[in-house]
């Protein structure tokens, strides 16, 4: 652990994110109340497939989970030096380097969203979605350019004049 400690300063000086910068980073990953301080095991799992160290074969999902929960015990998240024995005991069960796989982690980057799911805009949805087909009460929850009326467009608004509904113009 202390060999990779100075690395840090001279990765950062190249241009690569060190490796804590990287933990924080992946631990806030989706959940803007985060300090950064504990990383979870999804997050942990997000890290690892982006790092390629996840192959399948050699190091699975599963791996990581059981290592995790090994360190983790009764605990939902793990902090940097908790994290750091998970990842000896990844290294020390699987056969490969703390080194590596520490450096593959650091030079991931930041979280990525590469593989998210895209809005479906085909076939049915562009017809679902498409405001001038609407008909009735419907087409009048948009205006001219198609733009939503909110709530105006769904209530109907009560005339609190004192006129009837059958009077033409409401100044007296």
């Amino acid at each position: 652990m202390a060999a990779t400690v100075p690395e840090a300063p001279n990765e950062g000086a190249e241009g690569v994110v060190s490796f804590p910068e990287v933990f924080k980073a992946f631990a806030k990953f989706g959940d803007s109340k985060s300090a950064g301080e504990t990383i979870t095991l999804s997050n942990t799992v997000k890290w690892f497939k982006q790092a390629k160290i996840i192959d399948g074969k050699r190091i699975t999902t599963t791996d990581i989970g059981i290592y995790f929960k090994q360190v983790a015990k009764t605990k939902k998240a793990l902090n940097m030096k908790e994290f750091n024995q998970f990842l000896e005991t990844i290294a020390k069960n699987k056969k490969v380097s703390v080194d590596e796989i520490r450096q593959k982690l650091a030079s991931s980057g930041p979280p990525a969203t590469t593989r998210t799911t895209t809005a479906a805009t085909g076939g049915a949805v562009s017809r679902l979605t498409d405001h001038t087909k609407y008909t009735g009460t419907h087409k009048q929850r948009f205006d001219e350019s198609g733009k939503g009326k909110g709530i105006e467009g769904r209530t109907d608004v009560m005339n609190d004049s004192g006129y009837v509904q059958g009077f033409k113009s409401n100044n007296p």
